[in-house]
């Protein structure tokens, strides 16, 4: 069949007639078929999202062609049709959200486009059921869960019956409960629909059912084949700044223990089979280990955070009054890492701007460091000194023309010398990964998604805070870059002793960095203790749809197929240890 779009020697240069013009992609030629499933992934500013605006339109090549059907991109004639063969479903639903009500919205876009009103219904109730929304259409969209607004927004596309849907970062922002059903709607329809699907990401695991997997690196495509092909050459993606599955990743270094295991694993399945295979009914080599805690253990010390019963109201006292927290208990010990968990709306970002007094108690015990937040004289801003906080949303924080003015915002409200401002900038945007010469001078708006979060973060450490808040840190940012906050958060905590408030729907992360977790539902602290004490429950957190590390769903796997394995290995590290009592070979 000929292909539904065809890209012919694309080029797109961003800022092209200034002094520093940005060749974001790079002569790609490409083919996507009917009925394909693609996945393209690369390290933040390797041109993925941009490749991804060609393809409605949204961008125009500034040399090369992008064919939709038989329709050039360039041909403003054609523009509605090509937008309504190619569907895109972006990272944040806000943004493509615009009815008050569920229904509406997702009419919104065949209505445009003058489908006659019978048809119009057929469509929204087909759409809806599609993505299993149909009970929610009467709802207004913000009081959806992140997971349930981004059905909505696959809804709104699909009624406008495209061939294609482009998924960028789709699913970056959401729990993993969310994750896994925007993931799976869209294997649906492009299982029994023949829908062809574009979908980029961060996550490896999620390009593991593809039939067709492109790298970029640089604006141009650095490698492409089945997923096995691709994430057979780990090294090679390690270069590009990327990483494998977390099963291929276990399965390679199984695979140095013992050769009979595959290093080409994708899937839970087939790791349980291979690893099978090779046990047998063979005892193991040595002696079972108990289960040491590879994350730090709790040190005792004067709580530098300490909430009990904390509630909080938004637009209180009028009718549309609603109770975001009902009863949170909370607590941070000095220089201790504290994971805070929680389903899209269960309260988190609620709780966590009440830690530097952008948001009051209308209940409860919230005392931070010197500061009773209870009592309306509280000095916040000094506070706010104190409490470093980096939203998820790194483009909220970010204002200014230029980075460095930016990150210098804050150490100038304090009044410091231009040498000492100069000198902060440099060390914070350093620290981040931002080099102080290269991107000082850089617009903000000309950063990649990745770096605005790096930047964001400069300009808190810039401050010199002593809790450091952090909101989804790594949300967004590719396997490397997410390597690389998470250990610079690591050193900067140990530097400076900072005492650390992680918000993370990543176990995989509360797992490495955590000393404890909190779990929040329904405005509420249902649970807390130490990481290995939270993913021993595995069905608690399924109940609130969060999940456990993909290490840990691994070693439940293997003991649930008579593996007489520890289930509670929380590191891969951990898990490599366990399994290789049984697969060293005889001698």
């Amino acid at each position: 069949m000929p292909p539904v779009i065809r890209i012919d020697n694309l080029w797109h240069i961003y800022n092209r007639e200034g002094e520093r013009p940005i060749e974001a992609v790079r002569g790609i030629s490409l083919e996507i078929h009917p009925g394909e499933y693609v996945v393209i992934v690369g390290q933040n500013g390797s041109g993925k999202s941009t490749l991804a605006k060609h393809l409605n339109a949204l961008l125009l090549p500034t040399r090369g062609d992008v064919w939709i059907n038989d329709w050039n991109t360039r041909d403003r004639e054609h523009k509605l049709d090509i937008r309504s063969t190619v569907g895109m479903v972006f990272q944040n639903p806000d943004n493509q959200i615009v009815a008050t009500i569920v229904e509406e919205d997702v009419a919104f876009g065949p209505e445009n486009l003058g489908v006659p009103h019978e048809e119009l219904r057929r469509r929204v109730d087909w759409a809806l059921d599609l993505v299993g929304m149909t009970e929610f259409r009467y709802r207004p969209p913000h009081r959806l869960s992140g997971g349930q607004k981004q059905r909505v927004a696959i809804a709104g596309v699909m009624a406008m019956k495209p061939q294609v849907l482009v998924l960028d970062e789709s699913t970056a922002l959401l729990d993993p409960l969310g994750r896994r059903q925007v993931l799976e709607i869209a294997r649906r329809l492009n299982r029994e629909e023949g829908l062809t699907v574009v979908a980029i990401t961060h996550f490896m695991e999620e390009a593991v059912h593809a039939d067709r997997v492109i790298v970029l690196h640089k604006g141009e495509i650095a490698l492409q084949g089945t997923p096995r092909e691709v994430f057979r050459q780990a090294d090679r993606l390690r270069d590009l700044a990327l990483d494998v599955p977390p099963v291929t990743d276990l399965a390679q270094r199984l695979h140095a223990i013992n050769p009979r295991i595959p290093p080409d694993l994708l899937t839970l399945e087939e790791l349980v089979e291979a690893v099978r295979a090779v046990v047998g009914t063979r005892a193991p080599v040595t002696p079972a280990r108990g289960g040491a805690n590879h994350t730090p253990q709790t040190q005792n010390g004067r709580r530098v955070v300490d909430i009990a019963d904390l509630r909080h109201l938004y637009l209180r006292n009028t009718p549309l009054e609603v109770e975001a927290l009902k009863g949170v208990d909370f607590d941070v010990l000095d220089g201790e890492t504290v994971a805070i968990m929680g389903h899209t709306g269960s309260g988190k970002s609620t709780l966590i701007q009440h830690l530097n007094g952008l948001l009051r108690p209308h209940g409860g015990r919230a005392r931070i460091l010197d500061y009773d937040l209870t009592d309306p004289k509280a000095d916040v801003r000094a506070l706010r000194r104190r409490v470093g906080l980096v939203f998820q949303f790194a483009e909220d924080q970010l204002f200014e023309r230029y980075v460095g003015d930016d990150v210098a915002f804050g150490p100038r409200q304090l009044g410091l010398s231009r040498e000492e401002v100069r000198e902060r900038v440099r060390e914070a945007m350093n620290a981040v990964g931002l080099d102080f010469d290269t991107f000082k001078d850089r617009y903000v708006w000309a950063l990649s998604g990745g770096e605005k979060r790096r930047a964001a973060l400069a300009g808190i450490l810039a401050l010199r805070p002593e809790i450091l808040v952090l909101d989804e840190p790594t949300a967004g940012l590719d396997p490397q870059g997410r390597n690389t906050i998470l250990g610079l958060i690591r050193r900067l905590k140990a530097e400076r002793h900072l005492s650390l408030v992680l918000v993370s729907h990543n176990m995989d992360e509360v797992a490495r960095m955590a000393q404890r977790g909190f779990v929040l539902a329904d405005g509420r602290t249902v649970t807390s203790g130490t990481p290995r004490q939270l993913f021993s429950q595995p069905q608690t957190l399924y109940d609130l749809n969060l999940g456990i590390p993909h290490v840990t769903e691994a070693m439940h796997a293997l003991a649930d197929a008579g593996i007489p394995v520890r289930r509670d290995c929380i590191t891969i590290e951990e898990a490599v240890g366990e399994l290789s009592r049984y697969l060293i070979p005889d001698t």
